[in-house]
């Protein structure tokens, strides 16, 4: 009985997340410089999805253009970059049992940053499914970077917790200062670079969703497959091993969907921090910390945060346009502060 009410409460989180969502969508692509009613965007979208009235329109053919050309597809990507950074941020905190890491801990943002401003630096002209040399070599960068700090941590088969830590920190930093070397020999490519790093959906389109879109689902699907395994390594590793779990083999599967949805997402947006922080954070103190419902939610909300930074980044200003990643740590800052004082209190 109690566990019937529980799974119909955690349904109606999650549908009620779901609509949350979509009217944030709505509301998102009829703000701009261009005002268009949210009412006509959820026409437009019904009409293109051969829903209701397939009667002559009456908006302006701009506003369709506005909406599925330019609008459209920054939201979506930050929906889904919102969504895999805070699914990857719950998964690396259950995990690695710390509640201050982040999808970026073992690398992933540096190793990015790296590629990304190699990328940048050569003006490669290459061209692959219409994504540039920057969002290619930064996802290699970010993975070539994973794949590194893991085998640098890894022990007689097994990787430690702490090793992983101190493999991340240490990698981390030598490729942040590689990144430092580089800015200094290259200053006419330092503004490009520094907004790259500071993240931005700017610019974005179909291609960068389509790119994103196969690594973000797959990551997440295996992560919610192992969320039982998930909850059980939090009694710890000897314990979640009695239990039946093959200890060694579930951290690497679950460190390779995490840190593939975080180098997918960032290798289209820049480096968006606090998201995968903040989020898990605020959405386990109302789940609470069973995983099977902590990561679907999580990653909602997510979606639904990203998609508001970012609205705000492109109207704030208006019309200029700030990086998302100033709204977000402006956002995540303060919260992460509130964590450190928070465990303070407790020691």
């Amino acid at each position: 009985m109690v566990a019937d009410r529980h799974n119909r409460q955690w349904f109606m989180t999650v549908i009620c997340l779901s609509i949350l969502l979509v009217g944030v969508v709505l509301v998102s692509a009829a703000t701009g410089p261009a005002p268009i009613a949210p009412w006509d965007v959820a026409r437009m979208l019904l009409q293109k999805l051969g829903i209701g009235d397939r009667a002559e329109h009456s908006w302006p053919v701009a506003h369709t253009v506005i909406v599925f050309q330019v609008r459209l597809p920054r939201i979506v990507l930050a929906a889904l970059v919102g969504g895999g950074l805070a699914m990857a941020g719950a998964t690396y905190q259950g995990l690695l049992q710390n509640s201050m890491a982040d999808p970026y801990v073992i690398g992933v943002s540096a190793g990015a940053s790296l590629g990304a401003t190699l990328g940048i630096i050569l003006r490669g002209r290459f061209v692959f499914f219409n994504l540039s040399t920057v969002t290619l070599m930064a996802f290699a960068g970010a993975v070539l970077t994973t794949f590194l700090v893991y085998n640098i941590a890894r022990v007689g088969g097994r990787v430690p917790v702490a090793t992983l830590l101190l493999a991340g920190i240490a990698v981390s930093s030598l490729l942040s200062a590689m990144v430092s070397f580089l800015l200094v020999l290259s200053s006419q490519s330092m503004h490009e670079i520094v907004y790259w790093m500071m993240g931005s959906l700017s610019g974005r389109s179909w291609a960068h969703v389509k790119a994103s879109l196969p690594y973000l689902v797959v990551g997440g699907a295996v992560i919610l497959f192992h969320s039982r395994e998930l909850n059980l390594m939090l009694l710890g590793d000897e314990a979640a091993w009695q239990l039946g779990v093959n200890v060694e083999v579930i951290k690497a599967v679950l460190l390779t969907a995490g840190s593939l949805m975080a180098a997918a997402a960032v290798s289209v947006s820049g480096v968006i921090g606090f998201v995968g922080l903040i989020i898990p954070h605020i959405v386990r103190l109302l789940t609470g910390p069973d995983h099977r419902i902590l990561l679907p939610t999580t990653a909602l909300t997510g979606a639904i945060f990203l998609v508001v930074a970012d609205t705000l980044a492109r109207t704030i200003l208006a019309p200029a346009e700030l990086p998302v990643g100033i709204i977000t740590a402006l956002a995540g800052a303060p919260f992460f502060l509130y964590l450190l004082r928070r465990q303070q209190d407790k020691r």
